[in-house]
Protein backbone atom coordinates (compact mmCIF):
# COMPACT_ATOMS: atom_id res chain seq x y z
CA UNK A 1 0.00 0.00 0.00
CA UNK A 2 2.72 2.27 0.95
CA UNK A 3 4.30 1.71 -2.56
CA UNK A 4 0.98 2.31 -4.31
CA UNK A 5 0.84 6.16 -2.78
CA UNK A 6 4.50 6.86 -3.46
CA UNK A 7 3.95 5.81 -6.96
CA UNK A 8 0.79 7.95 -7.00
CA UNK A 9 3.09 11.17 -5.62
CA UNK A 10 5.41 10.08 -7.83
CA UNK A 11 2.71 10.50 -11.02
CA UNK A 12 1.32 14.00 -9.83
CA UNK A 13 4.09 15.86 -9.24
CA UNK A 14 5.17 15.48 -12.75
CA UNK A 15 3.05 16.32 -16.23
CA UNK A 16 3.72 12.87 -17.96
CA UNK A 17 6.64 10.55 -17.92
CA UNK A 18 6.36 10.62 -22.05
CA UNK A 19 7.68 14.75 -20.94
CA UNK A 20 9.85 13.35 -18.80
CA UNK A 21 11.38 10.85 -20.99
CA UNK A 22 11.39 13.49 -23.94
CA UNK A 23 13.77 15.82 -21.25
CA UNK A 24 16.64 13.21 -21.06
CA UNK A 25 19.39 13.94 -22.60
CA UNK A 26 20.28 9.99 -21.95
CA UNK A 27 16.98 7.46 -22.37
CA UNK A 28 17.35 4.44 -20.77
CA UNK A 29 17.79 1.32 -22.67
CA UNK A 30 17.75 -2.52 -22.43
CA UNK A 31 15.02 -2.07 -19.72
CA UNK A 32 16.69 0.04 -17.36
CA UNK A 33 14.99 2.98 -15.31
CA UNK A 34 13.94 6.32 -16.53
CA UNK A 35 14.27 9.57 -14.88
CA UNK A 36 11.38 11.61 -13.78
CA UNK A 37 13.22 15.29 -13.05
CA UNK A 38 11.96 18.64 -11.62
CA UNK A 39 13.49 21.54 -9.77
CA UNK A 40 11.53 23.88 -6.98
CA UNK A 41 12.02 26.79 -8.85
CA UNK A 42 12.79 27.49 -12.56
CA UNK A 43 13.20 31.11 -12.49
CA UNK A 44 15.43 32.81 -10.00
CA UNK A 45 15.37 36.65 -9.24
CA UNK A 46 18.21 38.49 -8.18
CA UNK A 47 16.86 41.73 -6.38
CA UNK A 48 18.08 44.46 -4.43
CA UNK A 49 19.15 42.87 -1.04
CA UNK A 50 19.38 39.22 -2.11
CA UNK A 51 20.67 36.94 0.21
CA UNK A 52 20.36 33.46 -1.50
CA UNK A 53 18.00 31.21 -2.01
CA UNK A 54 17.33 26.94 -1.69
CA UNK A 55 16.66 25.00 -4.33
CA UNK A 56 14.93 21.08 -4.29
CA UNK A 57 15.77 19.51 -7.11
CA UNK A 58 13.56 15.65 -6.58
CA UNK A 59 12.02 13.26 -9.03
CA UNK A 60 11.21 9.71 -9.51
CA UNK A 61 13.15 6.47 -11.04
CA UNK A 62 10.65 4.18 -12.65
CA UNK A 63 10.85 1.35 -15.21
CA UNK A 64 9.73 2.36 -18.83
CA UNK A 65 6.34 0.94 -18.53
CA UNK A 66 5.65 3.35 -15.26
CA UNK A 67 5.98 0.57 -12.45
CA UNK A 68 8.86 1.35 -9.66
CA UNK A 69 12.22 0.51 -10.42
CA UNK A 70 12.75 -2.59 -8.33
CA UNK A 71 16.22 -2.87 -7.50
CA UNK A 72 18.84 -0.56 -5.30
CA UNK A 73 20.60 2.30 -7.13
CA UNK A 74 22.35 6.03 -6.25
CA UNK A 75 21.53 9.11 -7.38
CA UNK A 76 24.10 12.11 -8.32
CA UNK A 77 22.80 15.31 -9.06
CA UNK A 78 24.93 18.09 -10.35
CA UNK A 79 23.93 21.94 -10.73
CA UNK A 80 26.08 23.82 -12.88
CA UNK A 81 26.30 27.77 -13.68
CA UNK A 82 27.32 29.45 -16.68
CA UNK A 83 30.91 29.01 -17.52
CA UNK A 84 33.46 31.61 -17.90
CA UNK A 85 36.95 32.58 -18.61
CA UNK A 86 39.22 33.51 -15.83
CA UNK A 87 42.99 33.98 -14.83
CA UNK A 88 44.06 33.32 -11.39
CA UNK A 89 47.56 34.43 -9.87
CA UNK A 90 49.60 33.29 -6.90
CA UNK A 91 50.92 35.52 -4.17
CA UNK A 92 54.22 34.99 -3.17
CA UNK A 93 56.23 36.90 -0.40
CA UNK A 94 59.31 38.93 -1.44
CA UNK A 95 61.35 41.46 1.39
CA UNK A 96 58.35 41.38 3.52
CA UNK A 97 55.35 41.63 0.93
CA UNK A 98 52.99 40.10 -1.07
CA UNK A 99 53.41 39.89 -4.89
CA UNK A 100 52.17 38.32 -7.78
CA UNK A 101 53.97 35.65 -8.60
CA UNK A 102 52.75 32.89 -11.19
CA UNK A 103 49.73 32.75 -12.78
CA UNK A 104 47.60 30.48 -15.17
CA UNK A 105 44.65 30.90 -17.12
CA UNK A 106 41.55 28.60 -17.31
CA UNK A 107 39.27 29.14 -20.66
CA UNK A 108 36.12 27.13 -18.98
CA UNK A 109 35.09 27.59 -15.17
CA UNK A 110 31.44 27.04 -13.65
CA UNK A 111 30.97 30.39 -12.14
CA UNK A 112 28.59 28.01 -9.87
CA UNK A 113 29.29 23.52 -9.73
CA UNK A 114 26.85 21.97 -6.81
CA UNK A 115 27.50 17.93 -6.49
CA UNK A 116 25.39 16.26 -4.00
CA UNK A 117 25.01 12.47 -4.04
CA UNK A 118 23.05 9.49 -2.17
CA UNK A 119 26.59 7.87 -1.57
CA UNK A 120 30.21 8.86 -1.56
CA UNK A 121 31.58 8.87 -5.21
CA UNK A 122 34.28 6.04 -4.61
CA UNK A 123 31.73 3.61 -3.12
CA UNK A 124 29.49 4.18 -6.00
CA UNK A 125 31.78 4.50 -9.37
CA UNK A 126 35.18 4.28 -10.32
CA UNK A 127 37.53 6.88 -11.09
CA UNK A 128 37.10 6.70 -14.70
CA UNK A 129 33.29 7.09 -14.28
CA UNK A 130 33.67 9.80 -12.14
CA UNK A 131 36.29 11.71 -14.31
CA UNK A 132 34.05 11.35 -17.47
CA UNK A 133 30.75 12.66 -15.60
CA UNK A 134 32.61 15.39 -13.53
CA UNK A 135 31.27 13.27 -10.27
CA UNK A 136 32.74 15.71 -7.73
CA UNK A 137 35.07 18.75 -7.60
CA UNK A 138 38.31 16.75 -7.58
CA UNK A 139 36.62 15.76 -11.36
CA UNK A 140 36.33 19.25 -12.48
CA UNK A 141 37.80 19.72 -16.09
CA UNK A 142 38.73 23.54 -15.96
CA UNK A 143 40.51 23.52 -19.52
CA UNK A 144 44.14 25.37 -19.06
CA UNK A 145 45.22 27.71 -21.51
CA UNK A 146 48.34 27.35 -22.70
CA UNK A 147 51.10 25.02 -21.92
CA UNK A 148 51.28 24.35 -18.24
CA UNK A 149 52.77 21.04 -16.13
CA UNK A 150 50.51 18.56 -14.16
CA UNK A 151 51.46 19.43 -10.92
CA UNK A 152 51.07 23.94 -11.55
CA UNK A 153 47.86 22.85 -12.91
CA UNK A 154 47.10 20.67 -9.27
CA UNK A 155 48.31 23.98 -7.65
CA UNK A 156 46.12 26.47 -9.59
CA UNK A 157 42.96 24.04 -9.83
CA UNK A 158 43.11 23.68 -6.06
CA UNK A 159 43.35 27.05 -5.31
CA UNK A 160 40.83 28.10 -7.35
CA UNK A 161 37.97 25.37 -5.86
CA UNK A 162 39.33 26.31 -2.34
CA UNK A 163 38.69 30.33 -3.11
CA UNK A 164 34.99 29.23 -4.52
CA UNK A 165 34.23 26.32 -1.86
CA UNK A 166 34.68 29.17 0.39
CA UNK A 167 32.40 31.54 -1.26
CA UNK A 168 29.81 29.40 -1.22
CA UNK A 169 29.87 28.98 -5.08
CA UNK A 170 31.53 25.43 -5.02
CA UNK A 171 29.70 22.86 -3.36
CA UNK A 172 29.94 18.83 -2.68
CA UNK A 173 27.61 16.99 -0.32
CA UNK A 174 28.08 13.41 -0.84
CA UNK A 175 24.89 11.83 1.61
CA UNK A 176 22.83 15.26 0.32
CA UNK A 177 20.14 13.05 -1.95
CA UNK A 178 18.04 11.76 0.25
CA UNK A 179 15.83 8.21 -1.59
CA UNK A 180 12.50 7.18 -0.53
CA UNK A 181 10.96 3.58 -0.81
CA UNK A 182 14.01 3.39 -3.75
CA UNK A 183 11.14 5.52 -5.64
CA UNK A 184 11.62 9.11 -5.01
CA UNK A 185 14.63 11.26 -4.22
CA UNK A 186 14.97 14.58 -3.36
CA UNK A 187 18.41 17.04 -2.83
CA UNK A 188 18.58 20.61 -1.72
CA UNK A 189 21.31 22.96 -3.27
CA UNK A 190 21.48 26.35 -1.43
CA UNK A 191 22.32 29.49 -4.12
CA UNK A 192 24.60 32.58 -2.38
CA UNK A 193 24.17 36.00 -2.92
CA UNK A 194 27.14 36.28 -4.69
CA UNK A 195 25.79 34.04 -8.01
CA UNK A 196 26.26 35.12 -11.35
CA UNK A 197 23.14 35.61 -13.57
CA UNK A 198 22.16 33.25 -16.05
CA UNK A 199 21.38 29.54 -17.39
CA UNK A 200 21.80 26.79 -14.84
CA UNK A 201 21.89 23.06 -15.69
CA UNK A 202 20.62 20.96 -12.98
CA UNK A 203 21.94 17.07 -14.31
CA UNK A 204 20.68 13.92 -12.58
CA UNK A 205 22.14 10.58 -12.95
CA UNK A 206 21.23 7.28 -11.44
CA UNK A 207 24.15 4.85 -11.09
CA UNK A 208 23.79 0.92 -10.40
CA UNK A 209 26.59 -1.26 -9.90
CA UNK A 210 29.15 1.35 -11.24
CA UNK A 211 27.34 2.08 -14.48
CA UNK A 212 25.31 5.09 -15.19
CA UNK A 213 21.78 4.01 -16.44
CA UNK A 214 20.01 6.82 -16.73
CA UNK A 215 20.08 10.57 -17.05
CA UNK A 216 17.91 13.93 -17.15
CA UNK A 217 18.21 17.47 -16.83
CA UNK A 218 16.49 20.35 -16.34
CA UNK A 219 17.22 24.61 -16.05
CA UNK A 220 17.25 27.51 -13.61
CA UNK A 221 17.24 30.98 -15.33
CA UNK A 222 18.80 33.22 -12.96
CA UNK A 223 17.97 37.21 -13.59
CA UNK A 224 18.53 40.23 -12.02
CA UNK A 225 14.92 41.75 -11.10
CA UNK A 226 13.53 45.20 -9.87
CA UNK A 227 16.20 48.36 -10.13
CA UNK A 228 19.24 45.97 -10.78
CA UNK A 229 17.69 44.89 -13.77
CA UNK A 230 16.86 48.03 -15.28
CA UNK A 231 20.82 49.30 -14.66
CA UNK A 232 22.11 45.88 -16.14
CA UNK A 233 20.15 45.96 -19.21
CA UNK A 234 20.90 49.58 -19.56
CA UNK A 235 24.77 49.11 -19.14
CA UNK A 236 24.38 46.18 -22.18
CA UNK A 237 21.98 47.44 -24.07
CA UNK A 238 22.93 51.94 -24.31
CA UNK A 239 26.46 51.29 -23.04
CA UNK A 240 27.82 54.98 -24.36
CA UNK A 241 25.26 56.41 -22.79
CA UNK A 242 24.88 54.50 -19.55
CA UNK A 243 28.85 55.31 -19.52
CA UNK A 244 27.99 59.58 -19.84
CA UNK A 245 25.42 59.13 -16.83
CA UNK A 246 27.71 57.06 -14.24
CA UNK A 247 30.47 59.95 -15.39
CA UNK A 248 27.91 62.25 -14.90
CA UNK A 249 26.82 61.25 -11.49
CA UNK A 250 30.13 60.80 -9.80
CA UNK A 251 31.00 64.43 -10.85
CA UNK A 252 27.77 65.66 -9.61
CA UNK A 253 28.29 64.02 -6.38
CA UNK A 254 31.60 64.97 -5.63
CA UNK A 255 30.66 68.44 -6.39
CA UNK A 256 28.02 68.05 -3.72
CA UNK A 257 30.01 66.65 -1.57
CA UNK A 258 32.23 69.59 -1.82
CA UNK A 259 29.56 71.75 -1.43
CA UNK A 260 28.31 70.29 1.65
CA UNK A 261 31.72 70.03 3.53
CA UNK A 262 32.53 73.95 2.65
CA UNK A 263 29.21 74.62 4.34
CA UNK A 264 30.16 72.82 6.95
Amino acid sequence: MRAILLMLLALLAFPSLAQAQAQSPAPAQNGDPILVTEISQHEVLVRQGFTGTQLLLYGAILEPDGRRAGSDYDIVVILRGPSEAIRIREKSRFLGMWINADSSSFRSVPSFFAFASSAPVTDIVDARTAAIYEFGLDQLQLSPTGQIDQQQYDRFTHGLVDLRRRSGLFQQDEAGVGITEDVLYQARIALPSNVVVGRYVAETFAVRDGRVIASSSTEVQVRKGGFDRVVAEQSQQNAFLYGLLAVALSVFMGWAAGRLYALV
